[in-house]
């Protein structure tokens, strides 16, 4: 069968691929992320696994086939969707205008049933390929203000805002568990949650800070808030960068639907990102880099390497110029090589200084003894 396609209308553009996905298709939000970091989307012919990206006008989506069913749309003509009845959702190539044949109807459905957390069970998103289950020995530190924790590579942060406000608090139980919704068990006080103040990445590793009472996590969001706080990554690349100090205004959309940097200094949703940049060991077209950060914004190392011509090691979403190809990449990397090895704050009880430093995963060390001996 062939592959499920649309092209975004006036309605849709602007929106993320992953709000798109949701709408048109009637999908739980959790859903539509899993379609998309599963590599199963394509937005212009290209792979798409960026959740946040912002469609354009025009552009057209491809999902694989079997991956979702096409949504009855109330009051629609023959039951159909605004782009089946315009003939260019499923089924043959051909040329634009021509008709093609529908995509089978989905399955009637009740809809007096109640939405149980049981039912949700076959919705809920597959545990990440690399994920491990969390060990005690993650926790670096722990006081009855803060818990401080090597975050292995895999593993979510917290959940995500949309994800909680559909699912709510009970049918949670039975979603992929965060680092955020473990770590009470692993303390043992699962009636006491932690806050998360800052995030890393799903495939990112390192020192992450949770805070354990209110005052703690008000203390610490204005440590971030005002990038007070000291954090450190190392970055295999591929591309040596130049040591400096990348300082750019960073958009959700820089042209071409990925996160980016920016000419425009009052752009509307524009945040001032500032990486110091250093190399530490370089081998031909691969390097080992240090990263501190002045602010904290959403991937923000991973833009500013890409940008400096330098992505990292198993980057598939920054690692190309605007609407331009990916930077080959010879590494073997299975995720981005980027690792959060140090983390210092004021802190929120004591006033003291406080800062650890851990080091890399299996994977990072094994991949840094491959680029070294391949020099």
């Amino acid at each position: 069968m062939p592959p499920i396609q649309f092209v975004v209308d006036r309605r849709e553009a602007g929106q993320t691929l992953a709000a798109v996905l949701k709408l048109r298709f009637g999908i739980p939000w959790a859903r539509a992320k899993r379609l998309v970091e599963g590599r199963h989307v394509k937005v212009s012919g290209q792979v798409e696994t960026d959740v946040a990206r912002r469609l354009k006008l025009g552009k057209r989506v491809e999902l694989a086939t079997g991956t979702v069913e096409m949504k009855k749309t109330p009051g629609g003509k023959d039951g159909k969707t605004p782009d089946q009845q315009k003939g260019i959702v499923t089924g043959n190539k051909g040329k634009p205008g021509e008709k093609r044949s529908q995509a089978p109807a989905p399955h009637k459905t009740t809809k007096t049933a109640p939405k149980t957390p049981e039912r949700r069970r076959d919705r809920v998103p597959p545990a990440h390929p690399l994920a491990p289950s969390l060990e005690l020995d993650a926790i670096v530190y722990v006081d009855d203000a803060v818990v401080v924790v090597n975050k292995p590579v895999g593993l979510t942060t917290m959940r995500h805002k949309d994800e909680a406000d559909e699912f709510g608090e009970h049918g949670q139980r039975f979603l992929t568990k965060t680092l955020a919704g473990m770590l009470p068990v692993l303390l043992g006080t699962p009636d006491r949650p932690v806050t998360a103040v800052h995030r890393l990445d799903r495939d990112t590793s390192g020192l992450v800070v949770f805070a354990r009472t209110s005052a703690a996590a008000e203390n610490l969001t204005k440590q971030f808030r005002k990038h007070t706080t000291d954090r450190r990554y190392l970055a295999l690349t591929r591309g040596v960068p130049k040591a400096a100090r990348i300082a750019s205004v960073l958009v959700r959309d820089r042209g071409d639907g990925r996160r980016g940097s920016t000419t425009d200094l009052i752009a509307e949703d524009g945040k001032r990102a500032v990486t110091h940049v250093s190399v530490l060991e370089s081998w031909g077209d691969f390097a080992l880099v240090g990263c501190r950060l002045e602010t904290g914004r959403t991937h923000q190392v991973r833009i500013h390497l890409g940008e400096a011509g330098a992505p990292l090691c198993g980057e598939t979403v920054y690692d190309r110029p605007i609407n331009g190809k990916p930077r080959p990449d010879e590494s073997g990397a299975k995720r981005p090589m980027l690792h959060a090895t140090r983390l210092g704050f004021t802190h929120p009880d004591t006033g003291e200084n406080v800062s650890w430093e851990v080091a890399p995963p299996r994977d990072f060390g094994d991949l840094l003894v491959k680029l070294r001996a391949g020099q």
